[in-house]
């Protein structure tokens, strides 16, 4: 099998110029690339990572850190990742980052500031300065998801829009009775996403004239089960049942559609709910929602960290587009 050596040698080139005309990272002459292009494929060259991690002291290979994998979110923001990477033939390794100290130690001192990754995509993790420090100081570049991160472009959601506006929907629908299953204290992490999305919520009702009622609010993990548990809970309350329910994601809507299901109410003669997400199950079940598309931040967390790996302008971080979508699941309250 043929090495980059040899496509040097046929086209009388060093091994740092195949590289970069093969990669497409740095100058080279049209007259060259066509050689080393020539060379190439009459040897039947596959371009090897680990050659040209030698010669340009890349590994075309991206680090990517999540604090968790079991949820849709973050499947989706992976696969759009992925899916950007391969086709612009990089790996993937993903870090799962907790809160521990010890893990989160080993992870940078390990891995992310070794040679292994060539650049971080940060998704819903929020770095603190010495750790974006650290990946500059070792050239690494950075792009986040879900927060603002130091020194770093960053896709992000404006939580507090997000929410307000799947409550004014409900308000506007004519429901002053409207309960929010948001987080728990220990999904409450970084960026603090619940915390946005029950303010939105909250500021919502007030600017409406509405009062902020405590007993409507569950805290649960953004699961269909605990948005299932959620409003089995709220819609149990005797002479205190909401009349419409905003829940932080499709998932626990969904679970809160099932609850009212098991207690004889009718979405949404009885029970109007929105979500947040756009979750793949979410027009199986009629669901209304507010779309964020987070394949699509994937990929375009992929792209802004390309622009800075090949040395183009620097990207910039910009908000995250998101809209209503109406579905059956929500209507005006019984008469």
């Amino acid at each position: 099998m043929a090495g980059i050596k040899d496509v040097a040698e046929a086209a009388g080139v060093s091994i740092a110029t195949v590289s970069r005309a093969l990669s497409g990272r740095g100058n080279v002459s049209a007259t060259t690339l066509a050689a080393v292009r020539r060379a190439a494929d009459e040897l039947d060259y596959v371009v090897s990572s680990s050659a040209s991690g030698l010669a340009s002291g890349r590994t075309r290979n991206i680090g990517v850190l999540v604090p968790m994998i079991n949820r849709w979110y973050y499947g989706s923001v992976l696969e759009g990742i992925s899916t950007a990477l391969m086709r612009e033939g990089y790996d993937t390794t993903l870090y799962q980052l907790s809160k521990d100290v010890d893990q989160r130690e080993k992870v940078f001192s390990d891995f992310l500031l070794r040679q292994r990754v060539d650049a971080v995509i940060a998704v819903n993790v929020e770095l603190s300065e010495a750790e974006v420090a650290a990946l500059h100081a070792l050239d690494k570049p950075l792009v986040g998801v879900g927060g603002p991160l130091p020194g770093a472009p960053t896709l992000y959601l404006n939580e507090e829009a997000v929410a307000a506006l799947a409550t004014e929907h409900l308000i506007t629908l004519g429901h002053t009775r409207i309960a929010h299953i948001g987080g728990s204290q220990e999904t409450d992490l970084d960026f603090q996403l619940p915390t946005q999305r029950r303010a939105g919520y909250e500021r919502a009702l007030r600017e409406a004239g509405l009062s902020v009622d405590d007993e409507l609010y569950m805290g649960a993990d953004f699961t269909m089960a605990q948005g299932y548990e959620a409003a089995k809970q709220l819609l149990g309350h005797p002479g205190h049942r909401p009349t419409a329910i905003f829940a932080a994601s499709d998932e626990m809507a969904i679970g809160a559609m099932l609850a009212a299901r098991d207690l004889g109410l009718q979405v949404p003669h009885d029970l109007s709910v929105i979500g947040i997400d756009n979750h793949e199950l979410a027009e199986m079940f009629g669901l209304t929602t507010i779309e964020q598309r987070p394949h699509e931040q994937g990929e375009t967390a992929v792209a802004m960290l390309l622009r800075t790996i090949r040395g183009l302008e620097a990207a910039e971080g910009h908000q995250i587009n998101h809209r209503l979508i109406v579905r059956s699941s929500t209507t005006r309250p019984p008469a």
